[in-house]
């Protein structure tokens, strides 16, 4: 099932994903704090609680965006003739991806990071600065729209000692 969103995903071993989950969201903004509270569960159940505050900060945004600006109508609504979106979170032994598909295939736009007096605007530059990297791609195929994706790098649970060289 988690396939199609490999495709535009930077080069990570599929056979390798330790860990999968993914839900679906309605076309309502009340979606944003199901999508926290989805993230909170599954990184609580692999024991990833330290990257929470980060990654829950990267998924609000990526859903946010997703309902803003992909939905038909460019907003969100209480209706269910609206495609959903959809957070999946998969994890590897050091890397976890937050991808949110939604069913528009136009390219998210950052807006300038300087404008910091925007009400609004400023989440792929929040995006970029909390994650390791993010992109997007277009879904091929009956699924349409696009996904994007957050990659975050663990923390291994060994440092080196202090001083040492990287």
């Amino acid at each position: 099932m988690l396939e199609p969103l490999r495709q535009g995903l930077p080069p990570l071993d599929p056979a390798a994903v330790s860990d999968a989950a993914s839900c679906s969201l309605p076309a309502r903004y009340e979606a944003v704090g199901d999508a926290r509270r989805f993230t909170r569960r599954t990184l609580d159940q692999w024991e990833l609680d330290d990257c929470f505050d980060d990654v829950c900060l990267v998924v609000s945004e990526l859903v946010t965006n997703a309902l803003r600006h992909a939905m038909p109508g460019n907003g969100a609504h209480t209706g269910e003739q609206n495609p959903p979106v959809r957070l999946h979170l998969m994890r590897w032994t050091e890397r976890l991806v937050c991808a949110v598909r939604d069913p528009s295939r136009e390219s998210p736009i950052a807006r300038d990071s300087d404008d910091f007096s925007a009400e609004s605007g400023r989440g792929l530059f929040l995006v970029d600065s909390f994650s390791d990297s993010w992109g997007w791609h277009p879904m091929a195929g009956a699924l349409g729209g696009k996904v994007v994706w957050a990659l975050f790098r663990l923390q291994q649970h060994t440092s080196p000692p202090s001083g040492a060289a990287e």
